[in-house]
């Protein structure tokens, strides 16, 4: 459930703060709070001399400590090396680290990739039903009249994050499509920075609409029917490619960057690796090329161009 500070947050809020202002969640932030000092993964963390580390956006699906301990006990088994779990609130925050070469590796979205793309190498891509690929959905309440995306005008819109592809930046090529601004078109919009706060928000009545992972729409469907029953998929955006592990540019060709990614590539071989990916509802991982991406460099050139 949404914290009640968050949700206390939304009710009071004045119609100002809302639009554009950030929403106060972070769901692994909380976990981070709520675990044993032993949990393998930390919020900004200082470095360990000699660790590998990986860092997590809110594009990471599961709030269990124990895929989080899952994780981190597999990747250091793999690549026989000290691993820490760095997780940040947002998309920014960890694409700072990683481009900075604060991070070894991080798990980040299509849309930060792209706009780095000179300063960052693909390491590995998830496989989801078959293939390294994702949409976004705009979703709706269970109740909702809507049946067209000009329908969602005048609505209070839940957004992911502002370096999300499925979370903001295809809704924000539908709106650039239209020559109108967000600010424009909604009655007010708001960040929840993470997935799973979208699909909260929409389901309890705090948005009308929302910009989500479809990935994490469709695996919340099966995990929390019941929330997730109280909405709607309205709008399926094109298949994008998977949000992918991305290492800085300098790390490839080393020897970290590739016990990285052949850690990754074998999660199916091994045990843990398979309980990770079967907790994540995820086929393995697969090397992919940057032309799986085009679709969301499409979507930058529509925003820069008409947005």
């Amino acid at each position: 459930m949404i914290p009640a500070d968050t949700e206390d947050h939304c009710r009071h809020a004045r119609a100002g703060s809302l639009t554009r202002r950030s929403f106060t969640t972070g769901i692994l932030g909380g976990l981070v709070a709520a675990s044993s000092p032993a949990a393998s993964f930390e919020l900004s963390a200082p470095p360990r001399e000699g660790s590998i580390r990986v860092g997590l956006t809110p594009v990471f699906l599961s709030n269990d400590l124990e895929v989080l301990d899952e994780l981190q006990a597999y990747l250091a088994a793999a690549m026989k090396r000290d691993v820490q779990l760095v997780t940040q609130r947002t998309y920014q925050e960890v694409t700072a680290l990683l481009v900075s070469g604060n991070l070894h590796a991080a798990w980040i979205c299509g849309y930060p990739y792209m706009k780095f793309r000179d300063e960052l190498e693909l390491v590995a891509t998830p496989v989801w039903r078959g293939r390294p690929l994702y949409q976004s959905y705009l979703i709706v309440g269970s109740g909702s009249t809507a049946t067209t995306f000009d329908d969602c005008s005048g609505h209070v819109h839940a957004f992911s994050d502002p370096d999300s592809n499925s979370g903001y930046l295809v809704t924000k090529t539908y709106l650039a499509e239209r020559r109108i601004s967000e600010e424009q078109f909604f009655r007010k919009s708001l960040f929840t920075y993470g997935h799973r706060n979208v699909i909260r928000a929409v389901s309890s009545g705090l948005a009308d609409s929302g910009s989500v992972d479809g990935y994490v729409w469709e695996i919340m469907l099966e995990t929390e029917p019941d929330l997730v029953s109280r909405t709607r998929v309205l709008l399926k955006s094109v298949w994008h490619g998977f949000p992918p592990f991305a290492a800085p540019l300098r790390l490839k060709d080393t020897s970290v960057f590739q016990d990285i990614q052949t850690a990754l590539l074998s999660m199916n071989s091994d045990a843990v690796g398979r309980s990770v990916l079967d907790r994540l509802r995820l086929d393995g991982f697969s090397t992919t090329s940057d032309d799986s991406y085009q679709s969301i460099a499409a979507s930058m050139d529509i925003v820069r161009r008409l947005g």
